[in-house]
């Protein structure tokens, strides 16, 4: 909501970026764009194999993202001919790679097919938001797919950050009691008791093939953001509020956390009977918040069925104080 830095900095950026991708690619195979010469981190380490000759997810998430986004900036900034010429662009390249039973795919014609410590095939999920639970069943499956095929897979070669990425993964298909257990796997095996996370297992119950205990600050970030997912979410374009908690989560707060759209928010949850929250907004703006329960529920005498949304107005300095009420 910062107009300043949309006009000089984000889309300024976002463009630059379309335009080296406009010149740097070429026309593959079926006409879609491709890159020369593609990667998707640490597959295949430093063989001949890390080098893929089709575009891998990894970049692809990245270079679809850039486009949607050029185009919506250039939309907010006037600029139709520029959106319309991103959005044409955008066209030019093909789907992500995914396969029916296992999901997102590493690159076409290679699916995750053996444990691997990177997720970055995944990044279409969390976190560019590309792929979202609430895009309809097809995306769910997907999701789901992708997810079981990870576990499936097995932990063998994960290291830390791989269980606090899938902690987050989790948390994106509402799933609070996977979520909170591979958060807490990675916390109680993978830290040491000053909350270092040093990548390999450090608890002797073979979570992971690695044992070694490099600091690395990564592992420790993608936990906040995982813990954070649980508790609040704002990607898909309206606010959930604790959309990922266990059931034995009786009780649970935040305060302050930033959804998008620049909104300040905390809540408090109850017994799964009450959510309350407080949310404030530098900029007058309509926020859009999902119904918190599965069932329905009464906000401000509006009468709200499972799955749908609460718009509200919020005036700029405003302290707008909402309470659900489940309906059961």
């Amino acid at each position: 909501m910062d107009r300043n830095f949309l006009e000089e900095k984000a889309y300024p950026w976002f463009r630059e970026v379309a335009i080296y991708l406009d010149e740097v690619s070429e026309t593959g195979e079926g006409g879609y764009r491709k890159l020369p010469i593609s990667s998707s981190p640490e597959f295949h380490d430093n063989s001949r194999e890390a080098w893929f000759g089709s575009t891998t997810n990894f970049d692809l998430a990245i270079i679809r993202f850039v486009y949607a986004k050029a185009e919506e900036l250039a939309l907010e900034l006037g600029k139709k001919d520029e959106a319309a010429k991103w959005k044409a662009l955008l066209s030019q390249w093909p789907d992500l790679a995914v396969d029916g039973k296992t999901g997102l795919m590493v690159a076409p014609g290679e699916p995750y097919s053996v444990s691997h410590r990177h997720f970055s095939h995944l990044m279409a999920i969390h976190p560019l938001g590309l792929i979202n639970w609430s895009d309809g069943e097809k995306e769910r499956a997907i999701i789901r797919n992708t997810i079981e095929n990870l576990q499936k897979q097995g932990t063998s070669a994960w290291v830390g950050y791989s269980f606090s990425w899938l902690g987050n993964l989790q948390a994106r298909m509402l799933d609070g009691e996977g979520a909170a257990e591979t958060l807490r796997i990675f916390a109680t095996s993978f830290c040491l008791p000053n909350s270092f996370h040093v990548n390999g297992d450090q608890s002797g119950k073979g979570y992971s093939n690695a044992t070694y205990r490099p600091f690395t600050l990564e592992g420790n970030f993608a936990f906040a953001a995982g813990l954070q997912e649980m508790l609040l979410q704002s990607h898909e374009g309206f606010i959930r509020l604790f959309p990922a908690i266990p059931d034995d989560w009786e009780k649970a707060s935040f305060e302050g956390f930033r959804a998008q759209g620049g909104v300040s928010v905390s809540a408090s949850i109850k017994k799964d009977t009450v959510v309350e929250t407080t949310l404030q907004s530098e900029k007058d703006v309509v926020v859009r918040l999902m119904n918190p329960f599965d069932g329905d529920c009464w906000v401000e005498g509006v009468h709200l069925y499972d799955g749908e949304i609460y718009e509200r107005t919020i005036k700029k300095g405003e302290k707008a104080r909402l309470s659900f009420k489940n309906s059961r």
